[in-house]
């Protein structure tokens, strides 16, 4: 770059060249993905009006080079998609510039009249600093422009500048692993906001994502009714931890609660030590009857809802095809099945030489079997031969790592809530 800091205010209106010396356009204003906490927007691409009035939208890692008097791209050959802004997307000059903040060292109010973007050592761009003019006396052009850095000003961030509504719209974007570390980094009564506002199903799968404080926390906000409800929601093994954490009159009122068919399952892995293969198991992985045929088997693990551990093969067994199941006969594996016709039965496939593990198993063993047979899930099965459940190797994970490692993530690698197709 010819340039490691530029202020966009500096930056609109220069020419837009291709890497042969072709003109594009002129830049228009810089897009940028803003967080929910201090962390520094990243920077996604430049607006650019072309020669007929169009304006579309480059990705930074299109542009090679920013000068004084010219943007230049990698490539000529650009989207002419007409440029649409999205819900968690902000433009700086359009937005940002003008916008009040208070300055952190003295609770001053001021306002913005630039942003610089600059380079990280990840080849991203953000926008580092911010120009800002105290006000005096209610006055915006009194008062010295100060250069600072981003995290010197508040009255930016996401929660700052959107209400629930639109922050609503931004977490329907990401994963939930990713809202559970966005909801973390929020006020509490924010927090209990978007909470409130999700429905049963999403707010389960990232009630699953959480870490075991923060669950507590936002189960207790929950009426008791709503907390039933989004048990019911979550996978069985999720459940069961989240209960196990909770004192017993307060688990078993949830459980009482609950719907029999949803809390039969959670109790059974409830009466198992949770560092072991029965605690850690999911009484729900792809189970079928031996004259299943290949086509059956390969529709149920595409499945999208299907996590992708536990659709990496399907357990064989007699009637009936419910945890506990008749007589565990086997496993077929994906890669078995794709190669194999259609109209095949499972029972030609089935893999029954493949270790098993007891409900009994502890995380070290558990941890070895995975290893020396190179699986991400693997059959529990009792001395009778009825398969339980699955142990997946994520299960596995996240009891072998600190207890704290949701919080540490959120720490040290906090989501950013902007898809990778943003401004496309």
């Amino acid at each position: 770059m010819a340039s490691d800091r530029v202020f966009v205010a500096r930056l609109v209106g220069l020419e837009v060249f291709g890497p042969d010396g072709e003109r594009i356009g002129r830049v228009r204003d810089v897009l940028v993905t803003v967080r929910v906490d201090a962390s520094p927007p990243r920077v996604l691409g430049v607006v650019v009006e072309m020669v007929t009035r169009r304006r579309i939208f480059v990705p930074m890692l299109r542009v090679t080079s920013i000068d004084p008097s010219a943007v230049t791209l990698a490539t000529g050959s650009v989207s002419l998609r007409g440029f649409s802004q999205r819900p968690n997307e902000t433009l700086v000059v359009g937005q940002l510039l003008d916008a009040p903040v208070t300055i952190v060292d003295g609770g001053v109010p001021a306002v913005v009249v630039d942003a610089a973007i600059e380079p990280t050592r990840s080849r991203d761009w953000v926008v580092g600093r911010l120009a800002v003019r105290a006000r005096r006396h209610g006055l915006t052009r009194r008062g010295q422009v100060q250069e600072l850095p981003w995290s010197a000003v508040t009255g930016l961030s996401l929660t700052d500048r959107q209400g629930t509504a639109g922050l609503l719209s931004v977490l329907e974007t990401m994963r939930p692993a990713d809202v559970a570390a966005t909801l973390s980094e929020l006020p509490e009564k924010r927090q209990h906001e978007v909470v409130d506002a999700l429905d049963d199903e999403r707010l389960a799968d990232v009630f699953e994502e959480m870490s075991d404080s923060d669950q507590r926390a936002l189960l207790a906000h929950l009426d008791v009714e709503r907390a039933a409800d989004v048990l019911e929601a979550m996978s069985p093994d999720d459940a069961a931890d989240l209960l196990g954490d909770l004192p017993t009159a307060e688990s078993d009122a949830l459980l009482a609660l609950m719907q029999p068919g949803d809390s039969a399952p959670v109790r059974r892995l409830m009466s198992y030590s949770s560092d072991t293969a029965g605690g850690l198991m999911t009484p729900e992985p792809v189970i079928l009857r031996p004259d299943a045929t290949v086509a059956e088997a390969l529709a149920r693990i595409r499945n999208p809802d299907l996590p992708v551990a536990l659709a990496s093969m399907v357990f064989v067994c007699r009637a009936p095809s419910e945890t506990p199941t008749g007589r565990y006969l086997g496993c077929a594996h994906v890669q078995r099945l794709l190669r194999e016709a259609p109209f095949e039965l499972v029972a030609g496939v089935v893999d029954t030489g493949l270790a098993r593990l007891s409900p009994g198993a502890t995380l070290g063993e558990i941890a070895r079997y995975f290893a020396a047979y190179n699986l991400v899930a693997g059959p529990v099965v009792d001395d009778e031969d009825h398969l339980l459940g699955a142990v997946t190797v994520d299960d596995v994970l996240d009891h072998l790592l600190p207890t704290d490692w949701r919080d540490r993530f959120t720490d040290e690698a906090a989501p950013d809530p902007t898809p990778e197709a943003a401004g496309a």
